[in-house]
């Protein structure tokens, strides 16, 4: 087979990972990455840079309160949509601070408020936690404009790869019985939307990749989902009647041909869709802009669909 087209400064990246394992994602391991304070930076992202506002809120969930973090580029604003942001990692691992510079950054872009929610995280509370979780923040959001000083019109669904899972489980859960506001679209970076079945990129990329299968075993594990669920599996119910949606690949990622897959599902439904890849990056690219200096552009790319297709409105 002909060895895909990596870019150098993935290679770099990549080649700095093999020399600099990192411990597989036991309980245990989880259990100390959550007593740590995690940065943008520390993950190998951009820091969050200036923001006219930041602002923490707290929110009642069906598991006890939900923190909440808004990120604008503006102090104050007009009426206008809201982008309500899933951080990823596997559903056990990252946070609104992991993924702050990544929230910032698609605030900046959109130029939108974000708001980053923290759901709760597996092996401690597996599946449906997290989806419980997202579905709860969306519609409170909805409702609750005032509490972050503005008067939310709509909600942008966005997230990256297990946070795009949620965001596409939310806006099925928010199709069939709506929020407060609609959904105006649905933004799913590198999402994992089927467990049910191995796709031909999770065995061509499961290995030196950046996102082993070692790895997403032990988070199904932890995860303990029904693997043909639609709030795990999304794929496999009807996408008829979801709202717009933008889906980002890439093309060195195992979960690329299930997000491949998904664009279809909903171009078939008759849902307006658009379809990025990222071609020679790898999983997480959002997230490793400082790293992997080329994902700027990738990010700034596929943010720049979804301003136009908001525009577009």
């Amino acid at each position: 087979m002909t060895e895909p087209f990596v870019r150098p400064d993935v290679r770099a990246f990549l080649d700095t990972m093999a020399a600099n394992p990192r411990p597989a994602l036991t309980a245990d391991v989880l259990a100390a990455i959550r007593g740590m304070t995690i940065t943008p930076e520390m993950t190998g992202d951009l820091p969050v840079g200036d923001l006219g506002e930041i602002r923490d809120v707290t929110m009642p969930g069906p598991g006890g309160d939900i923190a909440l973090r808004l990120f604008d580029p503006r102090s104050d604003r007009t009426a206008g949509p809201v982008v309500i942001f899933y951080h990823g990692g596997g559903y056990a691992v990252g946070s609104i601070g992991s993924h702050a510079g990544l929230a910032a950054e698609i605030a900046r872009q959109l130029d939108l408020p974000v708001v980053s929610v923290e759901y709760r995280l597996a092996p401690e509370n597996p599946w449906p936690a997290a989806p419980d979780d997202g579905e709860a923040a969306a519609r409170w959001i909805a409702q609750n404009g005032a509490a972050f000083g503005r008067d939310f019109t709509g909600l942008v669904l966005c997230g990256d790869s297990a946070g795009g899972n949620l965001a596409i489980v939310t806006a099925l859960a928010l199709r069939d019985a709506p929020a407060a506001l609609p959904v105006l679209l649905q933004l799913a970076i590198y999402p994992a939307v089927d467990h049910s079945r191995e796709y031909p990129s999770r065995r061509a990329f499961a290995e030196g990749y950046g996102l082993d299968s070692k790895d997403t075993t032990l988070f199904d594990q932890h995860y303990a989902a029904d693997k043909r669920h639609p709030r795990n599996s999304p794929l496999l119910v009807d996408q008829t009647g979801m709202p717009p949606t933008l889906v980002v690949t890439a093309s060195l990622d195992p979960l690329r041909d299930e997000g491949r897959a998904y664009a279809a599902a909903t171009t078939l439904a008759g849902v307006p869709t658009v379809f990025h890849e990222a071609v020679g990056t790898i999983h997480g690219f959002a997230c490793y802009r400082r790293a992997i200096p080329s994902a700027q552009a990738d990010l700034a790319a596929c943010l720049g669909l979804a301003r136009a297709m908001l525009n577009a409105r």
